[in-house]
């Protein structure tokens, strides 16, 4: 199981044209239940804190962030399943816009109630080998109240260009160099995949 063909071409259009996308169901709704369903029932100690930084400066700042995050690997069948979905995502980029992307990463990210990651950018330009972003929400009964959205600034600005709320199946994707972007305090527990493509195998 994938996702439809026909979304490829909007979803490059779309990069090329504005440097993001937000799009609805996007998984199949199998797909979505069991990556829910996988990750809550992760045990909380299977979950890292969450750092800044660069691979070779990371450094835990609970004032920044305080979100925990757990690696994706091809081991579980569901992650398998889904970075499958994302390597032919990748694909699909290159052959529409010539990224040059190599490799795709990502990871669950758990927001405990009150949690929250303030604004920052994911690839500095010239220092870093991430190209787009990408974060998928796991949430069902996700309400607009219930904090935790998404904000994505304009370049080199403050104005807010888009707030997504992280309702079950949103995915948005955007370029990593282009936009500053924070992730407001949620007022419940909130889940997410949260990945990158890469021009190589190094990541950051």
């Amino acid at each position: 199981m994938t996702i439809k063909d026909s979304l490829y071409p909007s979803i490059a259009a779309s990069l090329a044209k504005d440097g993001y996308i937000v799009l609805t169901n996007f998984l199949p709704s199998q797909i979505m239940q069991q990556l829910y369903d996988h990750v809550i029932a992760l045990p909380n100690e299977s979950f890292n804190q969450a750092r800044v930084g660069s691979k070779n400066n990371l450094q835990l700042n609970k004032k920044v962030r305080n979100d925990k995050s757990l690696w994706l690997c091809d081991q579980h069948p569901i992650e398998k399943s889904y970075l499958a979905i994302m390597e032919e995502c990748r694909i699909q980029l290159n052959k529409r816009l010539f990224l040059g992307i190599q490799h795709f990463e990502a990871h669950f990210s758990y927001y405990k109630t009150g949690a929250f990651y303030q604004r920052h950018i994911d690839s500095f330009q010239g220092q870093s080998h991430r190209i787009v972003s990408s974060v998928f929400y796991l949430n069902p009964g996700w309400s607009n109240e219930n904090g935790g959205e998404l904000i994505l600034y304009e370049p080199d600005s403050d104005n807010i260009l888009c707030t997504i709320t992280p309702h079950f199946g949103t995915m948005v994707l955007f370029l990593s160099e282009e936009f500053p972007h924070e992730v407001l305090p949620t007022k419940y527990d909130r889940y997410s995949i949260a990945g990158w493509f890469h021009t190589n195998n190094i990541t950051d």
